[in-house]
């Protein structure tokens, strides 16, 4: 047989066997249900509502290994469902198992009347207000809050503007020097910075005015050009590897459907996130405010935990490990892992990593403050 004939069989045995997998793949979303790709199913309760805000309290699944009350808070740009994606990828689940009291608030799914609201009111009604509420529903005067990506600096600001309140906080994926990527050699870090501080201010002020909020669907546009290929091959590459695998193809639209779930961000947080933050870099030069308050990090002096990805294209390592040298706080830790934003918490590379180093800084911190009273 000539070469040309075994490449012709070749791609003849390849597009039978890619047929194959397409016929599979068909009838597999054919049988799937919504709710056999159900995310963010860990179980909890409702314990307060405030406008589109809930608390929630997560039910314990193991013995308590810390005392301390611990608040999850996402952030406004995606749906805290990252962090429960399914029960073995599940960051809520993996810090239950480990003896935490874990809490959580939901900022729901805002619309154009959220549209005056500001991070002002995240940070100090809000947040603020479930604080107090999980002080007085466990007895506690202080609790551990614990921020992811934009959550992360909600919670930063909170640690700064009420210490009273924070026993311990604990940071991931969390930018707070917004500028720190211009020192980044990666070429791919840092392209959401580049990107946003390439806007023009007046820009962003139409864009809110007009829509009332930042649009899910104009920022899921803005995530999928950061990794242009990845977003062009994923349902022609991506999936053709996994529809021989159940699990994995299950995986796969959980991840998708987490992706899809792209919430409105209020148009005034919106505006001070872009502007305030991301362009003109004011958390970390002390001129942001909130409230009339001047956010100083110098006022955090609560022990402080710092988890961030080392191939974080979106929120460069080097943006998240600036609060090192601008809190109060003489506790301070820093855990560098590998992965990337949303990897470190969905991959199974990174399971149990994250979780484990978090729970174990918690149960010495409250181990520390036992032993001191």
């Amino acid at each position: 047989m000539s070469d040309q004939e075994n490449q012709t069989s070749r791609f003849a045995r390849d597009m039978a066997a890619n047929a194959e997998k397409m016929f599979k793949a068909t009838q597999l979303i054919a049988n799937t249900r919504d709710e056999d790709v159900a995310i963010g199913t860990t179980p909890k309760h409702l314990v307060m509502r405030r406008d589109k805000v809930e608390l929630f309290h997560y039910e314990s699944t193991a013995e308590a290994a810390a005392k301390t009350p611990v608040l999850l808070a996402y952030g406004l740009i995606g749906r805290y469902t990252m962090a429960d994606l399914q029960p073995d990828r599940s960051l809520v689940r993996s810090l239950l198992s480990k003896g935490l009291d874990l809490w959580l608030i939901d900022w729901g799914q805002p619309g154009r009347t959220e549209r005056w609201l500001k991070i002002d009111d995240y940070v100090d009604d809000y947040i603020d207000a479930a604080v107090d509420r999980i002080a007085q529903e466990t007895g506690r005067d202080k609790i551990t809050l614990l921020g992811i990506c934009e959550g992360g600096v909600f919670t930063t600001c909170y640690a700064a503007l009420h210490p009273e309140k924070v026993k311990n906080l604990v940071i991931t994926i969390t930018p707070i020097d917004f500028h720190a990527d211009v020192k980044d050699k990666a070429a791919h870090h840092g392209f959401l910075n580049l990107w946003t501080r390439s806007l023009d201010p007046d820009d962003i002020d139409k864009l809110v005015d007009t829509y009332g909020v930042l649009p899910g669907e104009f920022m899921s546009s803005v995530f999928s050009m950061m990794t242009p290929m990845r977003s062009l091959t994923k349902y022609n590459v991506d999936l053709i590897d996994v529809v021989d695998d159940e699990a994995k193809f299950m995986n796969f639209l959980r991840m998708e459907k987490w992706l899809a779930d792209r919430p409105h961000h209020p148009g005034e947080a919106a505006k001070q996130w872009l502007k305030d933050l991301y362009q003109e870099n004011r958390l970390v030069d002390g001129s942001f405010e909130l409230s009339g308050r001047r956010v100083d990090l110098k006022s955090i002096t609560a022990p402080v935990l710092n988890v961030f990805a080392l191939d974080d294209h979106i929120i460069p390592p080097d943006c998240s490990r600036a609060l090192g040298a601008k809190i109060g706080s003489t506790d301070y830790t820093e855990i560098p892992l590998p992965g990337g934003h949303v990897g470190l918490f969905v991959s199974s590379k990174s399971q149990g990593k994250l979780s484990q180093s978090i729970a174990d800084w918690l149960v010495a911190r409250d181990a520390n403050s036992a032993r001191e009273t």
